[in-house]
């Protein structure tokens, strides 16, 4: 993404809105990156582009879980490398299902145990595709984990509570709540209120407690502002909320 298109996007939006912040956050990272990594973006989002032409949802499901996670990481106060760090995790998470079959990756039904036994698989997938990107280790490491339970019982490793990455349990809270409330051909998404409540329900057990508080504060507001669309960065893009 070019530096004269970042700035065109500033122009669109009003001095201090949320966005423009966002897009100014971009451009001083920007200024701080090595050619390396550079070119390690550019080939990351060769893989983003891949995954859209495989699947279009995923791809937007993604685009919605890193505003979802920004959200939270703007709760938390996170410096501007750390809310870098967040999106490029947030943004990888479900590049694994490239390799997940068609089949199981669009069915629109209750998965069988051996399908979701290969669903399962895209987090490992994910790490394996971001790993040999040296500058990418840690996106890697949270993408793998982010299907990962407070209470241990998630996968691949069976992590528990704090030995879980903090942005693979925030990148789960954002994974989830995008689930619930989105609307495909199959059924109705649900409203944010009734999202709210059911990460309420099993905070302690799938999610971590403090991040599902940190989560709904923000998304409240964010709901609160009556906008359509949010901005990622590394994209520069402008992307819709609803995912009709």
């Amino acid at each position: 993404m070019g530096k004269a298109k970042k700035k065109d996007n500033v122009l669109k939006f009003q001095k201090g809105s949320a966005a423009a912040s966002i897009v100014n956050m971009a451009m001083r990272i920007e200024e701080l990156k090595t050619e390396k990594q550079k070119v390690c973006e550019m080939a990351a989002r060769t893989i983003l582009k891949a995954l859209d032409a495989k699947d279009n949802y995923t791809f937007g499901h993604s685009m919605r879980v890193t505003y979802f996670s920004m959200v939270v990481g703007r709760q938390l106060g996170l410096s501007d490398q750390q809310m870098y760090d967040l999106e490029l995790s947030a943004l990888f998470h479900d590049i694994g299902k490239i390799g997940t079959p068609d089949a199981v990756l669009n069915k629109p039904s209750r998965l069988e145990d051996h399908e979701f036994q290969i669903m399962k698989q895209h987090p490992s997938m994910s790490y394996e595709i971001l790993k040999d990107f040296d500058v990418f280790e840690e996106v890697a490491r949270n993408a793998k984990h982010h299907h990962e339970r407070y209470d241990g019982r998630g996968y691949p490793d069976g992590l528990k509570g704090e030995e879980i990455p903090i942005f693979a349990r925030i990148i789960l809270i954002a994974d989830t709540f995008d689930a619930m409330t989105s609307t495909r051909v199959y059924r109705k998404g649900l409203p944010y209120d009734v999202a709210f409540n059911e990460l309420i329900e099993f905070s302690g057990s799938q999610f971590d407690p403090g991040l599902v508080k940190h989560f709904i504060n923000g998304m409240r507001k964010e709901k609160a502002k009556g906008e359509n669309q949010f901005f990622i960065p590394l994209m520069g893009e402008m992307y819709d909320k609803d995912a009709a």
